[in-house]
Parts: structure tokens; C-alpha cells; sequence
């Protein structure tokens, strides 16, 4: 019997391929509160459980590991592959569900609609204070122009802005296929109005948004982070929000989870959600059923389709 263990929460009609197999078994269980760890040959996991080489190391079964979501930051991917353990992820499915959000919280940044909401509880009625911005017009930097990146670009063509775009792999005709121009990051943080990230979580990524790129934006700008904490320095983010350099920012990601200093989450300019940019019904039933069928693939000896190593 092929015995696979769900270590976070996942949609359960997304694990039906392998909850119908007469040939799996499926345990929905932290792995901190399992003791036979070492019987069991797949692992699927989302973004809180960390799978390091001391988990694997207690699972020598293990043939495949499963990320529901597309970055893979909190599996050790080396390790695996040392160990001959396939690491599959969805990098489909929730690609919708975080261009979404990422639009969400541009249109809460710039129309202040946190602060307003917020004032509006309280019983006041107080329209001069949330005077905003609108999109129309306004240039956007995309920074990392994989799916998402490419999502929230069309997008952004939608409400009649300028989009910039720039990764490494990026070419005049994939920016243009998505309404964007190819742009250096050089340019994006001179010329954007508003610049996301979308990239994945990597030592060249770290801080790219620090001490030093920050000071080459226009006064004004603002800041979007709905990819991987880290990306945006915070210490950083915060110095520049203070002097007014930069404008607002819009948070779903932090490089401690939940963070350890709420500063930064406090000030009036930073609109804050907790990491929720996939968390919707549609995305975690597609990631569940795409790394459910791989898992199934693995078990029958059949080939998989999105591996990582």
C-alpha cells in the first residue's frame, strides 16, 4: 500500500484521486505529531510545514514530495534530489487568485480603503482624509514576469496603465504579447509609479527591493509584495515610508510568518494581508487535484509532469 501523508490543510475534493485509490492511503496529519514518519512514501505539503533534510532523513520511503502552490522555498530541493526524491509543484494554479489579490491591494493602497473602512466602524464620517490616486494612467513596474507576473500586466491594461516589465528571460515579444514593455530594472525603478514583485524567493532576490534600489525609485512611489517575503527589505521599506520617499505599500508576504514586529504593519501607509494571496476556494482545489494526480502518477509508475529537480 502506497501511504501518502497531507501535512497541511488541503482541499479534500482535490485529494479525491488518491482517497478513491484502493492502492493509497491517505493520512491527514502534521508531520511534528506523526511517529511512524518512516512509513510513508509521499509527502504533500503547502507553505507551512517546512521539509528539511532532518524530516526527510526520518522518511526514508519517501519518493515524492508535493507542493499545493508554486513556490518551493520551504522544501530543501538539494536535499531531495541527493536523497532521489522527486519534489513536484502546481505552478498553474493559483496564478488567477494571487494577479487578483495583487490588484486588490494595488486598489486598497491607492484609494486608501483600509483607512476608510476603518474610520467609517468607528462611527465618523470623514471623506476629505482619504483622498486617493487612480490608476488610469499611472505607470507600473512588474518585477519577475513568469504567469503572474504576466496575469497582473494584462490586467493592468485593463485599467489604461503603462506597464514595464523585466525578469531575465524576458523578451520584447513575451512583454508585448502580455501589453507590457521589456524594461531593465534599472528603468522600472526610475520610471514606475507602482512597482510589484513577483518573483520567486532566491539569494539574488533577496533584499531586491533594499536600501540601495530604493533610493533609485521616484519620489512617491509605491511598493506591492505579493510573492515571497524577503523580496522587499522591511527595515528598508520602512526607513523610505518614513521619509515619505515612498508612499504606500501593500503587503501579503514578510520574511517571518507570523512576523515577530508589527511596526511596520501598523503605519497608516501600509496596507497588510496575511499571506492570503492563493487563499481562494478555486485556486487550492486546482493545486490539491494537481499535485493529488502527480502523487498518483508516482505510485502507478507513471511519469510526472511537474517536477522541480
Amino acid at each position: 500500500m502506497f501511504r501518502v501523508l497531507v501535512s497541511d490543510k488541503i482541499a479534500k475534493e482535490g485529494l479525491a484521486p488518491l482517497l478513491e485509490s484502493d492502492q493509497i492511503t491517505v493520512v491527514e496529519k502534521n508531520v511534528s505529531e506523526v511517529d511512524d514518519l518512516d512509513s510513508y512514501h509521499a509527502l504533500l505539503v503547502r507553505s507551512a510545514t517546512k521539509v528539511t533534510a532532518e524530516v526527510m532523513s526520518k522518511m526514508p520511503q519517501l519518493k515524492i514530495i508535493g507542493r499545493a502552490g508554486v513556490g518551493v522555498d520551504n522544501i530543501d530541493v538539494p536535499a531531495a534530489t541527493e536523497r532521489g526524491i522527486v519534489v513536484v509543484n502546481a505552478p498553474d494554479g493559483n496564478t488567477i487568485a494571487t494577479a487578483e489579490h495583487t490588484f486588490a491591494l494595488m486598489l486598497a493602497m491607492v484609494r486608501k480603503l483600509c483607512l476608510a473602512n476603518a474610520s467609517i466602524r468607528r462611527g465618523e464620517w470623514n471623506r476629505s482624509a482619504f483622498m486617493g490616486s487612480e490608476l488610469y494612467g499611472k505607470t507600473l513596474g512588474v518585477i519577475g514576469f513568469g504567469r503572474i507576473g504576466q496575469e497582473v500586466a494584462r490586467r493592468a491594461k485593463a485599467f489604461e496603465m503603462n506597464v514595464l516589465a523585466y525578469s531575465r528571460s524576458i523578451t520584447p515579444e513575451k512583454a508585448a504579447a502580455a501589453g507590457a514593455q521589456a524594461s531593465t530594472l534599472e528603468e522600472i525603478l526610475a520610471k514606475a509609479d507602482i512597482i510589484t514583485v513577483h518573483t520567486p524567493a532566491t539569494a539574488e532576490t533577496k533584499g531586491m527591493l533594499g536600501e540601495e534600489n530604493l533610493k533609485k525609485t521616484k519620489p512617491g512611489v509605491m511598493i506591492i509584495n505579493a510573492a515571497r517575503g524577503g523580496i522587499v527589505d522591511e527595515e528598508a521599506l520602512k526607513r523610505f515610508l518614513d521619509s515619505g520617499h515612498v508612499a504606500a505599500a501593500a503587503l501579503d508576504v514578510f520574511v517571518q510568518e507570523p512576523p515577530a514586529n508589527y511596526e511596520l504593519m501598523q503605519m497608516e501607509q501600509v496596507t497588510a494581508t496575511p499571506h492570503i494571496a492563493a487563499s481562494t476556494k478555486e485556486a487550492q482545489l486546482k493545486v490539491a487535484q494537481v499535485v493529488a494526480e502527480e502523487v498518483l502518477n508516482c505510485a502507478l509508475g507513471r511519469p510526472v509532469k511537474n517536477r522541480v529537480n
